[in-house]
């Protein structure tokens, strides 16, 4: 019978996601479940499969955004295609399917940030042979998707685990025990507002924008309520000082989002919060935990090298993936697109510095528009 593509429907969610969650290149944001929270902030979900004798060999689920004005858009597949970039024919079928898509969908480009590490570099070549671009430079945070993250095995047992964390991040999961921090395991939709008021707390400190608390609970909703998404609170004497909110499909789990108080930072709850999730994927059958966006540059003089370290004192790899391509199907449009991406981002940070300077005033809140 040959190779086949075509879109699935809402009713077949779980055979979607079930291929997903068991392929090696599977990841929580190509599931059906990520397309439904991205559909309620203006993306239109487009859920593709190719089969061989009625099997689903390779998927990808493909965000699409209506660009203003020009009556095109844009095709994304966060973290995708689910695919074996070891087998060329499939990838090229694949990639051949999704432009027929992008012809009768007005789409003037694919953009992908698979999960896959640098040194592949035979993907690279794949890539750039199918008339890929690389979309980004740099050392920081430029792409859609962190390109630098630390992961950690979860196959050894705890014990061996946390011999090897950094001794410095051990005594802190230490002195958070010994001090009483309690981490509650079991949060409800009641607790979502808890987490959500530190996280602005830890935005205006910071100096960083988060979404509005509606997409926070759209989160709930598409991915806790499934089985994807887990939170957690650390308390100290009967208050909340920190939180964090986890992925998982398969055997991977991710951390996604965290949040702290600028009370009690002292005892440390943020490490036994790390370490809470790092038993709960394992308990879960996860072999991989992935701490997410590190920079790239680990230079002690990086402004966002605290973050570097407090993440490398979990034992983790320091992974760096392939980045992100772009597949061109309109130049003049995508040309345009290019043109314009930079005065958006920088109203974006014009908005963001005039919410700062009002929120440091007590007359606002570091909450962004959804896109």
């Amino acid at each position: 019978m040959g190779l086949k593509y075509r879109l699935i429907s809402p009713e077949e969610e779980k055979l979607f996601d079930g291929f997903v969650a068991n392929h090696p290149q599977g990841h929580i944001l190509q599931t059906f479940a990520w397309g439904e929270v991205k559909a309620k902030t203006g993306w239109k979900p487009l859920r593709l499969v190719v089969e061989e004798d009625g099997r689903l060999v390779a998927a990808v689920s493909l965000l699409k955004r209506r660009l203003p004005y020009i009556g095109k858009s844009i095709f994304y597949a966060p973290r995708g295609p689910v695919v074996d970039f070891g087998n060329p024919s499939l990838v090229r079928f694949l990639f051949q399917a999704v432009q027929e898509l992008a012809r009768q969908e007005g789409a003037i480009l694919l953009k992908i940030d698979p999960a896959i590490p640098a040194e592949r570099t035979e993907v690279k070549e794949l890539l750039k042979s199918l008339g890929f671009r690389l979309a980004t430079q740099g050392t920081g945070f430029e792409g859609v998707q962190p390109r630098y993250v630390f992961r950690l095995s979860l196959t050894p047992s705890l014990e061996e685990i946390k011999k090897n964390f950094h001794p410095k991040t051990r005594y802190n999961l230490g002195l958070a025990q010994r001090r009483g921090v309690r981490v509650k395991t079991d949060c409800t939709l009641e607790d979502l507002p808890i987490f959500y008021e530190l996280l602005q707390e830890t935005a205006l400190r910071d100096g960083f924008l988060i979404r509005s608390y509606d997409y926070f609970l759209t989160l709930w909703r598409e991915l806790v309520e499934r089985g994807y998404a887990k939170l957690f609170l650390a308390y100290y004497q009967g208050e909340p000082i920190a939180g964090t909110l986890a992925f998982i499909l398969g055997d991977k789990a991710w951390y996604l989002y965290g949040a702290s108080s600028n009370r009690h930072r002292n005892v440390m709850p943020n490490y036994l919060l790390q370490w809470t999730m790092i038993c709960w994927a394992r308990e879960q059958g996860c072999t991989l935990y992935d701490f997410r966006g590190v920079p790239g540059d680990t230079s002690p003089e990086h402004p966002l090298y605290g973050l570097y370290r407090f993440k490398k004192g979990f034992g983790g790899v320091f992974t760096e993936f392939i980045g992100e391509y772009d597949l061109v199907y309109s130049p003049f449009y995508y040309w345009l697109w290019r043109v314009a991406q930079p005065a958006y981002s920088f109203f974006r940070h014009l908005l963001f510095w005039r919410l700062k300077s009002r929120a440091g005033q007590g007359g606002g809140s570091l909450v962004v528009g959804e896109d």
